[in-house]
């Protein structure tokens, strides 16, 4: 049976955290090993951590990177031939969760997997509905021959919960180290490359929802369009995001129009501000200066960290 590495990323997991280890303590199939990388918290995080059983590195939280910290976690766990990743707001749905993920891996064409992510209880429409969307009731597996029927959706996958292969990972150069976002996509986008499939498992759920503001919306969508800049490989391969986003949005109006009309005016300017943020970041920001770039980005620490080597600095 192969080894199984679970890593985690934390930064005050705050009041959901000791509901989010009980959920991984009812596992049916548990990780053999469990890595906890957390950004200097301030709470009881790491200390509850290692008494659930995780190894614990503490890293500066400046030192953070989507990329460049989960693959520090790569290369730590060397013995994990297959490793997942949730994050601290990704609480396990029932005690089958991790058992359906890895059963994707029993295809040996399977480099990638990925659960489905549900709303929390009490989500607001909006946040909700992005999760539906993103995540529907079917599974699905995906590879290189699919991008004309899928665009830029064949290589979605998110690391709130998702596996991965060590073999297929590293044959595709594991995750960028130093990226604003999107360490996932571009993985999947390169395992796919080099002949991999990546599958979706709909039975492997998770609570997993936000309900931004408004300005976050728009720093979000702006970091997607940085990334898309300095990743521009994905939509040369799979396709723009223009589709897939005029997608979204219809079935967004739909949705709210059935259950939460009064949310509608909210979402056009939802809409409004991702689009404004996408363009912005995808076009602009290598004209802008550094510090506008930060005020936009809500991942700010990229724009000042530098990510060289394979472990942050400062882990211990």
């Amino acid at each position: 049976m192969s080894k199984v590495g679970l890593i985690v990323p934390t930064l005050n997991a705050g009041a959901m955290w000791p509901d989010w280890l009980q959920a991984l303590a009812g596992q049916t199939r548990k990780p053999d090993y469990l890595l906890l990388i957390d950004s200097s918290s301030d709470d009881a995080t790491a200390e509850l951590a290692r008494a659930a059983g995780f190894e614990v590195k503490t890293i500066a939280r400046q030192d953070f990177n989507h990329g460049g910290t989960r693959q520090f976690g790569v290369d730590y766990l060397a013995d994990a031939e297959i490793l997942l990743f949730l994050t601290q707001d990704a609480l396990l749905a029932d005690a089958e969760a991790l058992a359906n993920l890895l059963a994707a891996f029993a295809d040996p064409e399977v480099g990638a997997a990925y659960g489905r992510q549900l709303p929390h209880v009490g989500a607001g429409a909006i946040g909700a509905h992005a999760r539906l969307f993103n995540y529907p009731a079917h599974s699905q597996v995906r590879s290189l021959a699919d991008r004309d029927r899928f665009g830029i959706k064949t290589v979605f996958i998110s690391n709130s919960f998702a596996g991965y292969r060590r073999s297929a990972l590293l044959q595709a150069g594991g995750f960028p180290r130093h990226t604003v976002m999107n360490e996932d996509t571009f993985a999947a986008g390169k395992m796919l490359l080099h002949g991999w499939k990546l599958q979706y498992c709909a039975d492997a759920r998770v609570f997993h929802s936000h309900d931004y503001g408004f300005a976050d919306e728009f720093r979000r969508y702006f970091d997607i369009g940085v990334f898309h800049n300095r990743a521009a490989w994905l939509q040369q391969t799979f396709g723009g995001a223009a589709g897939e986003g005029k997608r979204f949005v219809g079935s967004e109006m739909r949705y709210l129009f059935r259950h939460a009309p009064a949310l509608l005016p909210s979402a056009m300017l939802r809409t409004l501000l991702k689009w404004l943020g996408y363009h912005i970041g995808r076009s602009c920001h290598r004209r802008l200066p550094a510090g506008v770039n930060r005020y936009f980005s809500l991942h700010r620490a990229y724009w000042s960290a530098s990510f060289s080597s394979s472990a942050p600095p400062g882990a211990d």
